[in-house]
C-alpha cells in the first residue's frame, strides 16, 4: 500500500531529524512527523477493521496528546532559552545550576 510507505518516509524523517538536529525546537517537531506517521496508519488499518471508527479516535487522541505535547515542549524550551540563553541539548548537561 502506497499510505503504508508515505507514512514509513515519515517516520524515518522525523526519527532523523530528532536523532541529529541540535535544536530543541526542530527535535520537537520530529516528534510531531512520527505522530503524524503513527495517524496514518491508524487511519490506514481502521479501514480494514470491523469497527472504523476505532482507528480515527486513536488518531484523534494522538492529535490531542501531541498538542499537548508541543505546548509543553515550547514552554519548557521557552523557559530553558531565557535562563540559559541556548537551547542546544548537548551544551545543557546540567540543569540544577
Amino acid at each position: 500500500m502506497p499510505y503504508l510507505c508515505v507514512s514509513a518516509v515519515l517516520f524515518a524523517l522525523g526519527f532523523a531529524v530528532v536523532v541529529t538536529k541540535k535544536n530543541l525546537v526542530l527535535m520537537l517537531m520530529g516528534v510531531e512527523m512520527m505522530l503524524n506517521a503513527v495517524n496514518i496508519n491508524f487511519a490506514i488499518f481502521s479501514k480494514f477493521d470491523k469497527s472504523a471508527e476505532q482507528g480515527q479516535i486513536f488518531s484523534i487522541f494522538i492529535m490531542i496528546v501531541a498538542a499537548a505535547e508541543i505546548a509543553v515542549g515550547l514552554a519548557i524550551a521557552l523557559k530553558v532559552r531565557k535562563y540559559y540563553q541556548e537551547i542546544d541539548p548537548l551544551k545543557l548537561n546540567s540543569l540544577r545550576d
